[in-house]
């Protein structure tokens, strides 16, 4: 029988093959490569945010052995196909999901507060929404402190759209049309001006929260030809398509110089009530206020003052509070109002980016490298 070489880079290259596998690097190597390509593609066009730290610095990381996954069958079979060796349990009932998750190290869905009542032990919660605060709120995750990730950026591009279609609607009175299209009235006086029925190329947005969803919508509304201003609580840095990005407490100066305002905070402690008469009493009378982000941020009541009196033209919301909007409230009935519930994020392509991107995390956080989307619990997203 002829010998095999016996020369150091032999033993080398047998060693190195070994690892490979044998390393949790390889974990997911079964991801196709048409999945690779498609996540490389959405990291860079959102401009995803990869954590500074390794995940294997977490506290909690542990090797991943069982993943409890809200969703359907064809979900699970994308996991399971690019992890063979992970147990992974999936399903969208309340009751079958917290008793997998006794045994589990990871989840990925959604914060439903119910899920996490009792003591668990996972190491990592990925959300496959932006919203987060009913995993933050939870006071026995609180207690366990996993590693947290969300959705971040992922609806950016549906919730933007929308946005910019509510925006549309209101300047060229498309509400007021289709009312009359609903009793077949056909009335060309609708609009009581022409100077009311607006092209928007020259006007000014003002983008409340220049985070991911703000950034799309930014980019869009530039797209057009506005004038982009914005605020942001960390820095005064922004893209180029941005004339101005301004401090939190230069909102209500920033409210003044608005045509368009677009709310697109995250819900935390200081923008919760963030838009109150104080901010409807900067905003021009002519502007329209549009929030696509929590309707918590907005004082419900005091929107309601504003376009009652006048003082603002119109609103576009896709959240309110209370929400749902019950029965016989107000806002139903209150002329340029648009109202749609709460289904800014639907888009034909978000489940594709999510499950990309709980993909690419999981496989990442097996291998103790940073991973993307990490929520600031402090700050709440």
């Amino acid at each position: 029988m002829k010998q095999l070489p016996n020369s150091g880079a032999f033993k080398f290259l047998v060693l190195l093959l070994a690892y490979s596998f044998l390393s949790p690097v390889n974990a997911g190597d079964k991801i196709t490569t048409k999945d690779m390509t498609a996540t490389e593609s959405l990291i860079s066009s959102l401009n995803l945010r990869e954590s500074k730290e390794l995940s294997s610095t977490f506290k909690n990381w542990r090797p991943i052995k069982k993943v409890v996954i809200w969703g359907d069958s064809k979900t699970e079979a994308r996991f399971k196909d690019a992890f063979p060796s992970i147990e992974f349990v999936h399903g969208n009932d309340i009751a079958k999901a917290k008793q997998a998750l006794q045994g589990a190290d990871a989840f990925i869905g959604y914060c439903i507060p119910q899920l996490f009542e009792d003591d668990l032990k996972i190491a990592w919660i990925h959300s496959m929404a932006v919203g987060v605060e009913n995993c933050i709120n939870s006071q026995s995750l609180q207690k366990l402190a996993p590693t947290l990730s969300n959705a971040q950026r992922l609806s950016g591009p549906g919730i933007a759209e929308h946005a910019i279609g509510l925006m549309f609607s209101l300047v060229r009175r498309l509400d007021q049309y289709g009312i009359a299209q609903q009793s077949q009235h056909w009335d060309r006086g609708l609009a009581p001006g022409d100077e009311k029925v607006w092209e928007i190329a020259g006007k000014t947005m003002l983008v409340v929260g220049l985070g991911g969803i703000g950034t799309e919508t930014a980019k869009r509304a530039h797209g057009l030809g506005m004038k982009v201003i914005a605020t942001r609580n960390s820095s005064r840095k922004g893209p180029e398509f941005v004339d101005y990005v301004g401090l939190s407490d230069e909102l209500l100066t920033l409210a003044k110089q608005a045509d368009i305002v677009v709310n697109t905070v995250p819900l935390t402690e200081k923008t919760t009530g963030l838009f109150g008469s104080r901010f409807f009493e900067a905003m021009k009378e002519s502007a329209y206020f549009i929030n696509i982000a929590r309707g918590k941020s907005v004082v419900t009541e005091e929107l309601l003052r504003a376009l009652e009196s006048g003082h603002l033209a119109g609103a576009g919301l896709d959240v309110t509070d209370p929400e749902p909007l019950p029965k016989e409230h107000p806002l139903w009935t209150q002329p340029r109002v648009i109202i749609t519930p709460h289904v800014a994020y639907r888009s034909e392509q978000l489940r594709e980016r999510n499950i990309l991107l709980a993909l690419e995390n999981l496989k990442r956080f097996i291998a103790g490298e940073p991973i993307y989307s990490v929520v600031n619990i402090k700050r709440g997203y």
